[in-house]
């Protein structure tokens, strides 16, 4: 393991990957911050059910909306300059949000702008991977991809400061800190020598006029959209239903989100050796019965967050199984797949607050907001099983493997397979 880990260091550039991935720690952290501050807003605007399923999937549906763009912008300027426009707009964000929120409205209108943290995603990924050769990128993506650590440290600290100052001072205190990122970004990192960041338009949504695409997207919409959207939605499902303090509603989440970015890594890690099939297979099973489950147990406590960390668990691993899928499906356009992929995807984590809002609100209980994602879990689990009968006659082995073969005639069958 020590001489793996030198010989990955020495492959590409360790400064820029930390700043990647400090960068797409803070970002996470940010993105979450109205859901971590939930119970406080909620109290501060009397707010329904509905209004805060609404008020917590906006920042969600933003951030994904706006990656796209950020990805156009790194074309043009640069991957590190594009993250420094972008923290840039954060810290001004979060000045908004500290002295002018004032209303339910704005704080919609803040869920916007905390999208912008959201859409940190494709660019942090290729930024940290892109110094490495194609053996390692995988590896370097999980490494920054664990960044998703943030939002646990989003729903731990943002309460108590909230007790401490206010809820609307942590704004404040997330403008202050995004320096952070910004100077270590400015002062160690370097922007990638790799071209794959220079893609067309028609590039970039190529994989959405083919059915894999499709399939990718909306099985990451059940495993990335249902851990950023739980999150999200955690610190007001355990202060209403459970009655506990708001901030050990936060650390109650933060035990979940936690686990969840922990094993992404792992997640990948599990689907090179057993393949990314089989590890979805396991992931969405889980994710189905552990959700339905969670609904049953709104009675128990330490029940309910036992299941939570389980069902986080998979889908943590699942978001890494995902991305194990990807280059083996599109060698010659990984990043922009990844990419269009990630960006799809996320948009399936602002079902979940207005699931459960709608459900809480007109049904009086939130058990059918989980039941109804447990359904898209199995949902997935059927387009996936159906679809991976192709895959292993075409790109992977049995189970969702790479193909152990020659690197020329590999390369070949990836470009003449992605030109059908």
């Amino acid at each position: 393991m020590a001489v793996f880990s030198q010989t990955f260091r020495r492959a590409g550039h360790s400064p820029t990957l930390f700043a990647a991935f400090l960068y797409f720690s803070f970002s996470c952290c940010i993105w979450v911050l109205n859901g971590a501050l939930a119970p406080f807003i909620s109290e501060a605007y009397a707010l329904t059910p509905a209004q805060k399923g609404l008020m917590l999937s906006i920042p969600i549906l933003a951030g994904a909306l706006m990656r796209f763009p950020l990805g156009v912008l790194s074309q043009y300027i640069g991957r590190k300059n594009a993250t420094l426009v972008e923290m840039g707009l954060i810290a001004v964000a979060m000045l908004y949000g500290y002295f002018m929120v004032d209303s339910f409205d704005d704080l919609l209108a803040m869920g916007v702008l905390l999208g912008i943290a959201g859409a940190s995603f494709g660019v942090a990924l290729s930024l940290g991977s892109g110094w490495y050769p194609p053996q390692y990128k995988g590896l370097a993506m999980g490494l920054v991809g664990a960044g998703n650590v943030g939002t646990a440290v989003s729903v731990l600290v943002a309460p108590p400061l909230a007790q401490w100052l206010g809820w609307q001072a942590v704004y404040a205190v997330a403008a202050g800190a995004i320096l952070i990122p910004m100077l270590v970004m400015i002062f160690i990192a370097k922007e990638p020598p790799d071209v794959d960041a220079h893609a067309s338009l028609r590039e970039h949504v190529a994989c959405l006029f083919e059915k894999d695409g499709w399939a990718f997207s909306l099985i990451y919409g059940v495993t990335f959209g249902g851990f950023i959207g739980l999150i999200t939605f955690l610190p007001t499902y355990y202060y209403d239903q459970f009655g506990v303090s708001k901030v050990q509603a936060g650390q109650l989440t933060m035990l979940a989100a936690f686990m969840g970015a922990a094993v992404r890594v792992i997640g990948g890690w599990l689907s090179d050796r057993w393949g990314g099939v089989n590890t979805l297979t396991v992931v969405l099973v889980v994710v189905a019965i552990g959700l339905c489950l969670v609904g049953l147990a709104e009675g128990s406590l330490v029940l309910t967050t036992l299941l939570l960390i389980t069902c986080f668990a998979a889908l943590g691993a699942g978001n890494g199984a995902l991305f194990q899928l990807v280059p083996l499906r599109w060698p010659a356009a990984t990043a922009v797949a990844g990419s269009m992929i990630g960006e799809i995807g996320a948009l399936g984590g602002g079902l979940v607050p207005n699931l459960m809002g709608l459900s809480k609100q007109y049904l009086g209980t939130y058990l059918w907001g989980f039941v109804v994602f447990g359904v898209l879990s199995l949902l997935m689990l059927g387009v996936m099983r159906v679809m991976q009968i192709r895959w292993t006659r075409t790109w992977a082995e049995r189970g969702g493997r790479a193909r152990v073969q020659p690197t020329s005639g590999g390369a070949a069958q990836g470009r003449a397979y992605e030109a059908r």
